[in-house]
């Protein structure tokens, strides 16, 4: 639309050196209404400021509610007699406790389900006996501590549990020679049910120290953990390790096969103390 002249205002700008001058041509009607829009403008600053200094007197107004409220309990505190507070600090203790013990309830039932052992938690410190009555709580707590660090140290460090859950075919210690049942050998570890290909896991922390043939074993992976213990998986069809690579629990270390002095697809599994093998079945279960 064609703006009339009429409804347009020109503004003379003057230069400070009267050197020049400038115009500015805008429609009339927003100069009439130019004061309207400056007291709008006063307006919402005020509006602003106003808000601000509420904002302000409501956070000190809660501050000191705050400040009135903390004084109150501090006074209540002091109120309550001494005995009071120490059976209220016992029977925090005693809850912690019981804490403790679902937790390891919830631990046991979830390795039971598994075919292992659960954790003994008897005496410990946290059931009703009277020794333990006599317990303070500063010494139950040192007696759980103790028992958790043996239990974490047990579950990640020490060979547990099974490397494949399958059934046994043979056992730890002097058995018919498979090859000649004339004669007798001592074997070393137990056997494992299997199909070529199944996969076999590591049953602790630690570090695989060898990889490859060992004689009668096949292909064989050796896996060292803490204190002195190693384990050995054998007649392997497949290695899926590097020697030196760091294992954590349930890391597949290899496949199910017949390589070696075998008669059929299985996993032979050893447990070794300082080098000497142990019977593996007393490491499917915890409290040993």
């Amino acid at each position: 639309m064609k703006v009339k002249p009429k409804d347009v205002s020109t503004i003379v700008i003057l230069n400070k050196n009267k050197q020049g001058t400038k115009t500015i041509q805008i429609r009339t009607r927003h100069i009439a209404h130019f004061k309207y829009y400056a007291m709008g403008l006063v307006g919402m600053i005020a509006l602003l400021v106003g808000s601000i200094f509420l904002m302000r007197y409501n956070i000190q107004e809660r501050e000191h509610e705050r400040q009135l409220l903390m004084a109150q309990i501090v006074n209540l505190k002091g109120q309550i007699p001494v005995e009071l507070q120490k059976q209220a600090e016992h029977n925090s203790a005693q809850s912690y406790i019981q804490a403790i013990e679902g937790k390891l309830k919830n631990i046991n039932d979830y390795l039971r389900k598994r075919g292992l052992k659960g954790f003994s938690t008897k005496a410990v410190g946290g059931d009703a006996t009277a020794d333990n009555e006599k317990m303070t709580d500063k010494e139950v707590y040192m007696a759980y501590n103790d028992y958790l660090t043996h239990v974490v140290n047990a579950v990640a460090f020490t060979p547990m549990g099974y490397p494949r859950v399958s059934s046994m075919t043979s056992s730890f210690g002097f058995r018919s020679d498979p090859f000649n049942s004339s004669h007798a050998e001592f074997h070393a570890g137990i056997d494992f049910r299997g199909h070529r290909g199944d996969a076999a896991h590591c049953t602790a922390n630690g570090r695989v120290v060898s990889i490859g043939w060992m004689g009668g074993y096949g292909n064989c992976v050796r896996v060292a953990h803490a204190n002195g213990y190693e384990t050995l998986y054998g007649h392997l069809s497949r290695i899926t390790v590097k020697e030196g690579q760091h294992l954590s629990v349930g890391d597949k270390v290899g496949e199910v096969g017949s390589t070696g002095r075998s008669t059929g697809n299985h996993l032979h599994y050893e447990v070794r103390k300082d080098g000497k093998p142990v019977n593996p079945v007393k490491f499917l279960t915890l409290n040993n």
